[in-house]
């Protein structure tokens, strides 16, 4: 009987272990940056890892064209592309971290923690 207790607490232990390094894992994701880029740099936007955008740039000489649906199209893009980028920095992040074991799942469990 006293094994199971040592077990149990055995298992507890490293369950508050794990915990941490998710925590330190999920914080070092939400730190992670990149960068999107549309109509040859003419619009750059910038997401967190916490899947934020964080910045827009747009060249003021694209006001001057008038095309609107253009620029707006061009937001769209950069914007998935920094997002694509971002996704695929998370994953290498995990994979470092699970030492590269293909753990089924995985993209939908940090889809469920918001990564």
């Amino acid at each position: 009987m006293l094994k199971e207790f040592a077990a149990v607490a055995s298992m507890l232990k490293q369950a508050q272990g794990m915990s941490g390094k998710l925590q330190e894992v999920k914080d070092r994701i939400a730190s992670l940056k990149s960068e999107g880029q549309a109509g040859a740099g003419m619009v750059t936007v910038e997401v967190s890892g916490a899947m934020k955008v964080l910045s827009c740039r747009i060249d003021p000489t694209l006001f001057q064209s008038g095309d609107r649906e253009m620029v707006e199209e061009l937001i769209c893009s950069a914007t998935n592309q920094a997002f694509d980028k971002i996704r695929e920095a998370q994953m290498k992040e995990m994979q470092a971290v699970t030492g590269g074991m293909d753990i089924p799942g995985l993209s939908s469990a940090m889809s469920g923690l918001g990564l």
